[in-house]
């Protein structure tokens, strides 16, 4: 500043009124204390398709009704973001919640895990079956409330007073949670005389919460909502039995070890239960990947080449390799065929919107060359391998190899699942694996752990230890690999010959103190740190676990360290 202009600044008086500042330049001005909701109405014609659900006010997310008491730089936040879909479907939860608390006062509703086609399974305490005409009354209540757009009421309570609260409702599971809770006060969500504890932001009304769904399945129902693609549209519901039954599977779990949520959880961990859960979630994994090594070795398909797909962090290496040990003792020997041999010359690679190479699209793979190896492979002949030179980017010679006839493949990548991917191989000589982790233990009955933050701590944890990237690199490359899951991974899941669910009940109180100083080295005002505060607020919830007491075989070993598998490499060359 020049002495020149330093003379034209004095002090002010405060007036009325605000400015808000727009990521384009645009500013808006009105009353000091007006809410973000208030502000941004006046684009709501701009975002018809994309409607706004909360902001981020000088770098942090907010809620629509956050004030503003100074001038500000606001950036809206839309249903096709994962924050702004987030609170979408917090919202539309609690909706779901107060329209069944009003038609069947006493049950006790469970929002329990998410289903690909967009929405959540939820199931009704001691009602093993829930019909359509039975969930028509609560669909019909949900639609009123939306039409008298009530207010969402964000209240805070003393820990004790909430406490006290859930005690009367007889929600035992959020009484557990909160017992564990360090701070001494919880914010509470009214909607028409009824209160819960939600974990994160909501709308200021119910009248945004337009596009939803109930439909009964079996053991259940579920919630229907958009996606990030189409946020102001419905998918069709697909059935999904295999994933169901993976889920179905977990919850078994969950009950034997009496540890229904995070609060339950937390109990155990208090009351010196660590080694049982810890030994009967490993011994699940194991009896389930023996299973897997039956059905390859005696199943009806007899199959040569096992593919192993699932999205980021699920898990794939440890389990391939403790697949292999299973597979062994059957007295098949596994070869391990990587499918990143295959990549075309960089020059061919497909392109993605921004013109980066896409090596995640199906046609950076040469599938020609990669059948063509394969069916002389399982036919016994000797093939030279392909190999990919990632310093030049061109696809070079590798090894020659020949299998014994009592040899399996197993080929670990994105495309296992995709037809497309080995499209001369018969069915026959094919068994393919969708391995992911399917959390299903809830923080409480309403607000659930996403099988997708899981995987997201896991791989802060492990890029932190093995490929010396920050946290903040970390969440950066995040919605790249969620992009790439959303496109080659996903739509094909349902070609799986079995899902192998990788989740563990106690890993995330056994990732906490491992991943807490590393998200905590992510700067305040950066991007990542509002994915930050969120994962931390969700950590905030678990009580630690000493990870001394974990198998060094466990699944969990490949993010944490110290695992037996990280040097164990099945048997490669033929005759």
């Amino acid at each position: 500043m020049t002495d020149d202009q330093s003379k034209h600044v004095q002090f002010s008086p405060l007036n009325g009124q605000v400015k808000v500042i727009l990521p384009d330049g645009r500013a808006l001005e009105g009353p000091r204390g007006a809410s973000v909701g208030d502000f941004l109405a006046l684009l709501n014609d701009e975002y018809t398709q994309r409607p706004i659900t909360g902001a981020i006010v000088n770098r942090e997310l907010r809620e629509l009704t956050y004030p503003f008491e100074i001038e500000s730089h606001v950036a809206p936040v839309t249903m096709d973001s994962s924050d702004g879909m987030r609170i979408y479907r917090r919202s539309l939860t609690f909706l779901l919640e107060a329209a069944f608390h009003l038609v069947y006062s006493g049950e006790h509703l469970t929002i329990d895990h998410s289903v690909f086609s967009g929405g959540y399974f939820c199931q009704v305490e001691d009602r093993p079956e829930i019909t359509d005409e039975e969930l028509a009354p609560v669909e019909a209540k949900m639609r009123e409330l939306v039409e008298r757009d009530l207010p969402l009421k964000r209240t805070q309570r003393p820990l004790g007073e909430a406490i006290a609260l859930f005690e009367k409702w007889h929600y035992t599971d959020k009484v557990r949670l909160l017992k564990h809770r360090k701070k001494d006060y919880l914010v509470l969500y009214e909607l028409d005389d009824y209160l819960d504890y939600h974990h994160g932001y909501m709308l200021p009304s119910t009248g945004g919460l337009k596009w939803f769904k109930l439909e009964a399945v079996e053991g259940g129902f579920t919630l229907n909502f958009p996606s990030h693609a189409e946020p102001t549209k419905l998918r069709p519901a697909q059935a999904e039995p295999k994933l169901l039954a993976a889920f179905r599977e977990y919850g078994r779990l969950l009950r034997l070890l009496d540890i229904h949520t995070v609060g339950a959880l937390n109990d155990a961990i208090v009351g010196g239960r660590v080694r049982e859960i810890i030994l009967v979630s490993e011994a699940l994994h194991e009896q389930r990947t023996a299973d897997v090594a039956t059905q390859i070795a005696r199943g009806e398909k007899q199959a040569r080449v096992v593919l192993v797909a699932g999205p980021s962090s699920s898990g794939k290496t440890t389990f391939s390799k403790r697949l292999s040990v299973q597979l062994l003792a059957f007295g098949l020997t596994p070869f391990a065929l990587e499918m990143d041999r295959y990549f075309v010359d960089r020059e061919k690679t497909p392109k993605d919107q921004h013109g980066e190479f896409d090596y995640e699209h199906l046609d950076a793979v040469n599938r020609e060359r990669l059948n063509r190896d394969l069916k002389a492979l399982i036919a016994g002949e000797k093939v030279r391998l392909a190999h990919y030179n990632f310093l030049t980017g061109k696809s070079e010679e590798g090894e020659e190899v020949q299998l014994r006839p009592d040899q399996v493949v197993i080929i670990e990548g994105i495309h296992g699942l995709n037809p497309d991917l080995l499209p001369e191989i018969p069915d026959t000589d094919t068994f393919r694996i969708y391995l992911s982790a399917l959390t299903q233990l809830n923080l409480d009955s309403h607000n659930r752990v996403s099988t997708t933050d899981t995987r997201l701590v896991r791989r802060i944890v492990r890029d932190a230890r093995d490929r010396g990237y920050s946290p903040q690199e970390t969440i950066q490359r995040w919605a790249s690999v969620r992009r790439g899951e959303r496109n080659y991974i996903f739509p094909h899941q349902g070609n799986a010959d079995v899902v192998f669910n990788s989740a563990l009940v106690y890993e995330l109180a056994a990732l906490k103190p491992l991943a807490e100083p590393l998200l905590r080295q992510v700067p305040f005002g950066t991007p990542e740190h509002i994915e930050v505060k969120r994962l931390l607020a969700l950590l905030e919830w678990f009580l630690p676990l000493d990870t001394a007491y974990i198998p060094d075989n466990s699944l969990l070993r490949e993010f944490i360290g110290g695992s037996i598998l990280s040097d164990f490499t099945v048997w490669r060359n033929g005759h």
